[in-house]
Parts: structure tokens; sequence; C-alpha cells
């Protein structure tokens, strides 16, 4: 994968981009401590679908304005959204307040941030909804409440996916990659 390293204000994020140059983009947003390769697995699957990968090494402080700026940079007009973890809840929100830029959203281990968590602690109560297609995968770090109850703060078709795993970008990558491709397909 190229890295590519992009500055945004007074920060730089780098992000390995991949795959075949088309109009379907996947931008994947990793888990806190996650190494930059978690989602090679992935990103081949998505590659052999015709979709071009572009992975954050980490969502540490990245929101809406940096996202943009990196798909500016890169030349993409929109794109599919997934994330896991942190990169979830990242996901979530640049995925609410960015409308118009973004196709689908395809999450695992965290529902939307107005929905309480396990412990119910809500991470942002005035998070808007999220008008795309969704898709939540539950994990061992997700229980089956909190990602049905993510379903009311979604504006678009709604699924969920149970997964017995722990890390879904190492132990289920084909089923994260099918997942994401059924959202990237227009039929």
């Amino acid at each position: 994968m190229e890295s590519r390293r992009i500055a945004v204000g007074d920060r730089d994020w780098t992000v390995r981009v991949d795959g075949p140059v088309t109009q379907h983009s996947v931008l994947l947003f990793p888990d806190s401590g996650d190494p930059p390769e978690v989602y090679d697995r992935v990103c081949a699957r998505l590659h052999s679908s015709d979709l071009r990968t572009i992975v954050f090494e980490t969502v540490t402080g990245l929101d809406l304005t940096g996202v943009y700026a990196v798909l500016d940079d890169l030349g993409v007009p929109w794109a599919n959204v997934a994330g896991r973890g942190a990169g979830a809840s990242v996901a979530w929100q640049v995925c609410a307040k960015g409308f118009g830029r973004f196709v689908s959203l395809i999450v695992a281990d965290r529902g939307h941030p107005a929905v309480p968590d396990e412990s119910g602690a809500v991470l942002e109560a005035g998070c808007p909804a999220v008008e795309l297609p969704t898709t939540v995968l539950v994990t061992k770090g997700l229980p089956r409440s909190v990602a049905d109850s993510s379903g009311r703060h979604v504006y678009g078709e709604f699924r969920v996916v149970d997964l017995d795993v722990d890390n879904v970008a190492a132990e289920a990558d084909q089923e994260f990659a099918t997942e994401i491709v059924l959202r990237t397909s227009m039929w």
C-alpha cells in the first residue's frame, strides 16, 4: 500500500492508499492502538471487488475537517465508510455531520454516539442521525441491544449482523469485507 502524509492545518495525517482507481472508494478507520496494517487482509478482498481503499493509520484527533481534507487531496468526491472500535466512533460522527460526501456506513464494536453503551455512557448526546444505509456488526465488544438501539439514529436502510469475534479486522476479515462490498453495491 502506498503511504501518504497529508497536511491539514497544523496536523499531518498518514493514510495508506491502494486498489484500483475507480469511482468507488472505501475509507477505513482503525481502532486505537491498531497497527497500520490491521486492514491489509480486508483491503486485499476489497481490491478484488474493484474498490479503492484509504486507511487512516490513526484516528486520534480526527474530525470531519481532517477527513474532508484527505479526501480532497486524494481527489475522492465521495466514499463508503467503515470502522471498528474508536474508528467506528469517528465513522459514526463524520457520517452524521458530513451529509452528501459519504455513501454508506459499516461499523463494528460501537453503537451510534447518542446511544448509551453497555455501561450507560453516552459519547455525544447531540450527535445527529446518520442518513445513510448502515450496517452495525455486533461483536464480543458490542451488545446486540446497543446495536439495535442505534437503528433509531439511522435514516436509511439499517442492518445488524452478529459475529462472535473480538476483532473483526483480524478474526473476521472476510465477513467485514463482504458487508462493505454489499453496502457499496448499488443494486
